[in-house]
């Protein structure tokens, strides 16, 4: 009893003891602690992150479209870059870059 006499009468009054008793619940023992909710935000800002990454890509892709809808050149030069196409009269070469793995 000695203890508990020592004690502030604040510390002693139940009310601090429940308030105190209810923070240590709700900030580390509840399923949606505050270590679950930062790691949610951080989440969140990687998804909002990722979705304006997309929503660019989008815009491109968009753009890219409409270009071959109304533009001959773009459609040739979209079949010489990406799908390798040539001419009749032309020969094509490939060159491949290879990351140098050797370590020295």
């Amino acid at each position: 009893m000695k203890l508990i006499s020592r004690l502030p009468a604040w510390l002693r009054n139940k009310y601090f003891i429940a308030f105190a008793a209810f923070c240590v619940i709700m900030l580390f023992l509840d399923k949606n602690d505050i270590f679950t909710q930062f790691g949610r935000k951080k989440e969140l800002h990687n998804l909002q992150t990722s979705k304006n990454y997309y929503i660019r890509q989008n815009e491109v892709l968009r753009k890219e479209s409409e270009a071959l809808k109304h533009d001959p050149q773009s459609i040739e030069k979209l079949a010489r870059e990406k799908y390798l196409m040539k001419k009749d009269n032309e020969e094509l070469f490939l060159i491949s870059e290879k990351p140098d793995n050797s370590k020295n």
